[in-house]
């Protein structure tokens, strides 16, 4: 059994401002060919598939040109809503195209049923889960013991009655602990949305989405696809690929990653704005139509930097100063790596800094439940 596994297509996100609706197209028309190529048993797509709850017009219509294509090269595509998705609305009319070949997961209403695949191999139960939250979970299964994330997924998955002799494969976004992040994703309160890898001990395959760098949990069972493109310059040396899953007998599984080049490249230029602005910097280079990030070195402004830079690097989206200057800003503001911290570890910075103690475990639980109470609203 072959299945391409894609997720977090983030159909209609810009970039600094920069729309990437004509990127997308050129990416999506890119996995379209892949997947003519590869001929999968199914295609699965694990969450995040809009940038935004209520999607634009632009970006329904690249996810329907998407998708009524697939529909008619693959047998089966397997669509979950992620964090950034609707389920509502990315549900519309599930019932109706799911004798197309097209499963997309409703609402998590407590129940979820496997869809079942048939190779030479045998029987193969393919389980669609969206990205949930502990108390969604909570509300329909109120007498299981259900503290966190973990907690939450567990129940979920015990619900699911999985048959363990069979090949079983799970679709589902959620952050699992030990994946590594990047700017471009959301950053939940203290961690609180780690699942521990474990809960997915009953599946020959886990397709995860959720987290934007491709990347194995542990083992290629457990797989991030991560985003088709880089969308924050965090990734901008990340390679994006498809991953190309084939399950043979029970415990048997090989997994590929298929390179996709995007129309844009993300570029990150450090230097001097003459060395910047020198031809020798760009000639022979795409960097003129790249999506560039420029870091001037210099010790004093550059009058008209900006303006400048751009008769050059026609797709600057940032510019920023690294200088003694910028550098003694960040000393008197914070610590550098004051974006990447949780709202709980700013909280316990500034509780130790004022008291000259840490907070006991009694006041780090109560702030804790604080922040999410906070975080859901």
């Amino acid at each position: 059994m072959k299945f391409i596994h894609l997720s977090d297509l983030h159909l209609g996100k810009k970039l600094n401002e920069y729309s990437l609706v004509e990127d997308q197209r050129y990416i999506l028309n890119q996995i379209e060919n892949i997947i003519r190529e590869e001929k999968p048993d199914a295609v699965l797509i694990a969450g995040d598939v809009y940038d935004k709850s209520i999607p634009s017009i632009e970006a329904n219509e690249l996810f329907d040109d998407f998708v009524s294509s697939l529909t008619l090269i693959t047998k089966h595509i397997f669509i979950i809503s992620g964090n950034h998705d609707s389920p509502e609305r990315l549900s519309v009319l599930s019932r109706l195209v799911d004798k197309l070949g097209l499963h997309i997961s409703e609402a998590y209403n407590g129940v979820i049923k496997p869809l079942e695949l048939k190779d030479e191999y045998g029987n193969v139960d393919v389980y669609m889960l969206p990205f949930v939250k502990p108390q969604v979970v909570k509300k329909y299964f109120p007498d299981d013991e259900i503290n966190s994330y973990t907690d939450a997924i567990r129940v979920a998955i015990d619900h699911m009655n999985v048959d363990e002799s069979k090949r079983n494969v799970l679709v589902v976004h959620q952050f699992v602990t030990g994946a590594r992040r990047s700017e471009s994703e959301e950053v939940t309160v203290g961690g609180l949305d780690n699942v521990d890898a474990s809960v997915f001990s009953v599946f020959d395959y886990v397709a995860l989405g959720h987290i934007h760098s491709p990347q194995k949990i542990s083992s290629e069972r457990i797989y991030y696809s991560g985003t088709p493109l880089k969308y924050s310059f965090s990734e901008a040396n990340d390679t994006k690929s498809v991953a190309v899953v084939e399950l043979k007998n029970k415990g048997e599984l090989t997994l590929k990653t298929i390179m996709l080049k995007p129309l844009h490249e993300l570029r990150i230029l450090e230097g001097t704005y003459d060395e910047i602005m020198s031809k020798k910097t760009y000639e022979g280079t795409t960097y003129q139509s790249d999506y560039v990030k420029v870091i001037l070195k210099d010790e004093d402004d550059i009058l008209n930097a900006l303006g400048n830079l751009r008769t050059v690097y026609h797709n600057l989206m940032e510019l920023r100063y690294d200088n003694k200057r910028t550098r003694t800003m960040v000393s008197i503001d914070g610590n550098s790596d004051s974006k990447s911290k949780t709202p709980l570890e700013l909280f316990s910075e500034l509780f130790e800094a004022q008291n000259g103690c840490k907070m006991s475990d009694k006041q780090t639980s109560f702030i804790k439940s604080l922040i999410e109470d906070i975080w859901e609203v």
